[in-house]
C-alpha cells in the first residue's frame, strides 16, 4: 500500500512543507504559544543541524565499511533529527519575528550567499531525502544508491550551512 502511494505522498509533502514555511514567514502576527524566547530556537536549530551533519558523515563511513545495519540506524536518526528540526522551525516561524542581518554587518555578502544557498537547497533536499529513504525502506538498493549520491552532499551542505547561518546571526539574536 505505502509502496504504491509513496511517491504521491512524497510529492505532496515536498510541495506542502515549503508552502507552509513561506506562508508562516509572512504572517502579519506571531503567536508564541510555547512561550519560548526567540533566541532559543536558533541555538536548538544549529545543534540539530550540527548533529545531523555528524550523523551523515558517520553514515557514509559506515556504508563504505559495509555495515548496512548501523548505516540504516544512523541515517534513520539523521532523518528523525531533520524531521524534528522541521517541526521546530515551523513553530519558530509561528512564534517569532525574523531577525534581520544588519546592513552594515561585516561579512554580509558571505552571509547572504550562505543563507541563499542554504534556503534554495533546503527546498530541494526534502524530496531527495524522502525518496532516498523510500527506496531504502522498500529494498530498492540500486535506486537508493543512485539518488543517495545526490542527496548526501546536498543534505550535508544544508546541515553545515544551517550551523554557519547561526554562527553569523548569533550576535544579533
Amino acid at each position: 500500500m505505502l509502496e504504491k502511494r509513496g511517491p504521491a505522498i512524497i510529492i505532496a509533502i515536498s510541495i506542502l512543507v515549503p508552502l507552509v514555511v513561506v506562508v508562516l514567514m509572512f504572517l502579519p502576527e506571531r503567536f508564541n504559544f510555547l512561550g519560548v524566547e526567540a533566541g532559543m530556537f536558533p541555538l536548538l536549530h544549529a545543534c540539530i543541524n550540527g548533529m545531523t551533519a555528524l550523523l551523515l558523515v558517520t553514515g557514509l563511513l559506515l556504508i563504505k565499511n559495509g555495515d548496512r545495519q548501523k548505516h540504516r540506524k544512523v541515517m534513520t536518526t539523521a532523518f528523525v533529527l531533520s524531521a524534528i528540526f522541521l517541526v521546530s522551525y515551523v513553530i519558530s516561524k509561528i512564534s517569532n519575528d525574523p531577525t534581520p542581518y544588519p546592513e552594515d554587518a561585516p561579512f554580509r555578502a558571505i552571509y547572504l550567499f550562505i543563507l541563499t544557498s542554504h534556503i534554495v537547497l533546503s527546498g530541494i533536499i526534502l524530496p531527495l531525502v524522502l525518496y532516498t529513504m523510500y527506496f531504502a525502506w522498500n529494498k530498492k538498493y540500486e535506486k537508493h544508491r543512485r539518488i543517495a549520491r545526490w542527496t548526501f552532499p546536498i543534505w550535508l551542505y544544508v546541515a553545515i550551512t544551517g550551523v554557519l547561518v547561526y554562527v553569523f546571526m548569533a550576535p544579533y539574536y
